[in-house]
């Protein structure tokens, strides 16, 4: 499985953004889907995990100003984040979690790159 984020960039505060990630490879391996960032100095943070409508498990930091989504394909996820603060600049990344299938079947965690969001007046 890859993953590939896209969508950062440079945003007032109060602004939006809308991030895109999109999985491929052996995408029906994929059991769950979310957002975490990490900002420079600091340690990474879940964002969003799950990203299934009310299922969605979101930081107290984002509630209500970020919505998490994936597509009926199941292989593109959204971030839309709105009312964006300085305090969230940070790089956001994707991330997946699949199960590796074979005689003794295992969790697999799979990292994108990530993409820059920088809040700044």
């Amino acid at each position: 499985v890859q993953l590939q984020a896209s969508g950062g960039g440079l945003v007032q505060p109060g602004g939006s953004l809308n991030l895109s990630c999109v999985a491929s490879g052996d995408i029906s391996t994929i059991t769950d889907m979310g957002w975490f960032r990490q900002a420079p100095g600091k340690q990474r943070e879940r964002v969003a995990t799950t990203c299934r409508g009310d299922n969605t498990a979101y930081a107290d930091s984002v509630k209500g100003r970020f919505t998490c989504s994936r597509d009926s394909g199941e292989n593109t996820m959204k971030l839309q984040m709105n009312s964006l603060k300085p305090e969230d600049t940070a790089v956001y990344l994707c991330v997946a979690i699949g199960t590796v299938q074979g005689p003794h079947p295992y969790t697999k965690t799979y990292w994108g790159r990530g993409t820059q969001v920088t809040v700044s007046s």
